[in-house]
C-alpha cells in the first residue's frame, strides 16, 4: 500500500488549503484513514480520522470547526480541507491508513503512512 499526500504549501493566516491523500496498491476492501501532523520540535499529533463510509469522522479539538475530512472511495482519495488557518497549524501533515477499519486517535493504529506534505501558515 502506498499513500501519496499532496496539496501543502505556504498560506497566510486565515487562509485555506486542501490536502489530498491518494491510496494505491493492495488496500483492504475497507479502511479508515487518519491525518496527523508534526511541527518542528514537537511530537506527531492526531488531526482527524474518517471511516470507510465517511459516516463517522473525528477531529482533534484544536482543528474542530476549521478542518473538514472527506473521501472519494472511487478515487481512493481522502481530503483534508483546512480553513481559517493559524500559524500554529504549521507542520508536516501525514496521512495514514488502518486496514482494520478502526478509528484510532494515535499513530499506533495505522500501518501505512504517506511521506508528508509541508503546510506553513504565515502571520
Amino acid at each position: 500500500v502506498q499513500l501519496q499526500a499532496s496539496g501543502g504549501g505556504l498560506v497566510q493566516s486565515g487562509g485555506s488549503l486542501r490536502l489530498s491523500c491518494a491510496a494505491s496498491g493492495r488496500t483492504s476492501s475497507s479502511y479508515t484513514l487518519g491525518w496527523f501532523r508534526q511541527a518542528p520540535g514537537k511530537e506527531r499529533e492526531f488531526v482527524g480520522v474518517i471511516s470507510w463510509s465517511g459516516g463517522t469522522i473525528y477531529y482533534a479539538n484544536s482543528v474542530k470547526g476549521r478542518f473538514t475530512i472527506s473521501r472519494d472511495n472511487a478515487k481512493n482519495t481522502v481530503y483534508l480541507q483546512m480553513n481559517s488557518l493559524k500559524p500554529e497549524d504549521t507542520a508536516v501533515y501525514y496521512c495514514a491508513l488502518d486496514p482494520s477499519s478502526r478509528l484510532g486517535g494515535t499513530s499506533w493504529y495505522y500501518r501505512y503512512w504517506g511521506q508528508g506534505t509541508q503546510v506553513t501558515v504565515s502571520s
